[in-house]
């Protein structure tokens, strides 16, 4: 069977991947956003001739990290607007579609808008296809290309605006309005869906007039926040110009190459985690993020107003000990006296009552796991809960659920923390390269639990509705213990996330 489909830029050949399922790789859905395009609004993919071969995954964006399972970028590579497409067999030119148009799932990966790919093994949409679904997963810029402030940005006449990884968000989606349904797929009902930077991304599309009516439900798992304001952005391109040794201008970050930016930036990283009077960005510096800029971004989502909030369905999750991943992997600051932890409240401007109410909660935790359960908390955790709780309250229809998962093996506990959840919900657990994150090779029981968060995000893309009530919270991985969160909740009443210092 030749796997061909008709896009609006030109054909496009995939391969079977599996029984019953199609992959289309490395499809542009923007012009490469270099050269005389770069920091600038996507712009449309230019057509090709013939038939493209979409076999393999596309190049990535400008970043240092090489993760597992994914490929690394190499300067040079400049087309990395790129999608991916799981189908099921059958749909596609003069094949017929297998069985009517499916709901779309569109993914975006998180990796605090600095690194990560859709080439990541635990986003391949094999299993989501057979419960249901059309699947996409998408690149876009990132680190300083994607995020960074170019001075002039956002006022009239600037040709750089702000949010470009954003935009390129939106360009990926209105791709799927106008071709997703020669893979099978139904452009009425799209269901956009990230973790962390992704969850963010995705919550920033809710309240942005340029996304209205590209989709029609939301996933957000574990999500980070809040945006950035305009001057925390300057300040970040002030820093990254001077690593650069170039002028914080539009034109000297232009003249700067992608991997100088990149290089620079991962300098001004580690200048802040070496240097204590970095204040908040000296636990964790995670320098890019949505900027709400009042323009493309209106607010941090989390404070945008009610009316401003799209009018689509919400489905939100988090992991129940979030941090204890960013220690694991040494990205983050480790704290371990009494006094460490009250300076660490002091610089992120948390209230005085919070750290005596987790030492109540968990009277019997060292220092360091008390200090990973505010900040998992604190970026994720409580941010995810609230933005649900928004959502809701300005009528929407919104689920709410946990994952609390955890292993015992030979080395420890291994704990439900951030990302662990990915690849339940995504099916992709057998992975050997995600044996870190889950514990080793999934159990009997991890199958299963994988097998009803596949279900509960197919109905949700379906539907609207994941298996459990806008009333209730799912825990996943610990239903028999009752786990509920609420004490941890509690104790942030008094906390505001605008006196939280980013």
């Amino acid at each position: 069977m030749d796997h061909l489909f008709s896009t609006v830029n030109g054909r496009v050949r995939g391969r079977r991947t599996a029984p019953g399922v199609v992959a289309v790789l490395g499809i542009p859905y923007a012009a490469p956003p270099f050269g005389a395009d770069r920091f600038k609004s996507p712009r449309p993919a230019p057509a090709w001739q013939g038939v493209r071969e979409c076999v393999g995954y596309g190049p990535i964006a400008p970043q240092s990290a090489e993760l597992p399972g994914m490929p690394s970028w190499s300067p040079g590579d400049e087309d990395v607007l790129n999608l991916n497409v799981w189908t099921g067999e059958g749909a596609g030119d003069g094949e017929g579609a297998d069985s009517g148009a499916r709901p779309v799932f569109v993914w975006i990966h998180g990796g605090a808008y600095t690194f990560g790919a859709s080439a990541q093994p635990d986003f391949d949409g094999t299993a989501l296809v057979r419960a249901g679904l059309v699947v996409v997963t998408l690149n876009y810029r990132l680190g300083f290309e994607g995020f960074g402030h170019i001075p002039g940005s956002g006022a009239a006449g600037s040709d750089f605006p702000e949010n470009r990884g954003l935009l390129d968000q939106i360009a990926a989606l209105e791709w799927v309005r106008d071709n997703i349904a020669a893979f099978g797929g139904d452009p009425a009902n799209v269901t956009v869906a990230g973790q962390s930077a992704g969850a963010s991304s995705v919550a920033c599309l809710t309240v942005m007039d340029r996304a209205r009516g590209l989709f029609r439900r939301a996933v957000a798992h574990s999500l980070v926040g809040p945006a950035y304001p305009p001057r925390l952005a300057a300040e970040t391109t002030r820093h990254v110009a001077a690593a650069a040794g170039v002028p914080a201008t539009a034109e000297g970050l232009a003249a700067a190459s992608p991997y100088d930016l990149v290089r620079a930036s991962d300098q001004v990283v580690a200048d802040f985690r070496a240097d204590p009077a970095a204040g908040a960005r000296h636990y964790d510096p995670v320098l890019y993020g949505p900027v709400a800029d009042g323009v493309l971004l209106p607010a941090d989502p989390l404070a945008a107003d009610p009316a401003d909030r799209a009018d689509v369905d919400l489905l939100v999750c988090h992991t129940t000990e979030e941090y204890w991943l960013l220690d694991a992997v040494g990205s983050s600051k480790r704290i371990t006296t009494d006094r460490q932890l009250d300076e660490f409240a002091e610089d992120f401007g948390l209230p005085g009552d919070l750290v005596p109410a987790y030492r109540a909660l968990l009277p019997d935790a060292p220092v360091l796991d008390l200090y990973l359960a505010i900040f998992g908390d604190m970026s994720f955790a409580e941010y995810s809960s609230r933005f649900a709780d928004r959502h809701a309250g300005a009528g929407r229809r919104t689920y709410l659920s946990r994952f609390a998962r955890k292993r015992v093996t030979e080395g420890g506990v291994v704990r439900p923390w951030h990302c662990a959840d990915v690849p339940f919900a995504f099916g992709t657990l057998a992975d050997p390269g995600l044996a870190f994150l889950i514990g080793g090779p999934p159990l009997p029981e991890d199958h299963e639990l994988s097998r009803r968060m596949v279900r509960a995000w197919a109905d949700f893309a379906a539907t609207g509705e994941p298996g459990w009530g806008t009333d209730t919270v799912r825990i996943w991985g610990a239903e028999g213990e009752g786990e509920t969160y609420d004490g941890f909740r509690a104790a942030w009443r008094t906390a505001d996330y605008a006196d939280i210092h980013p």
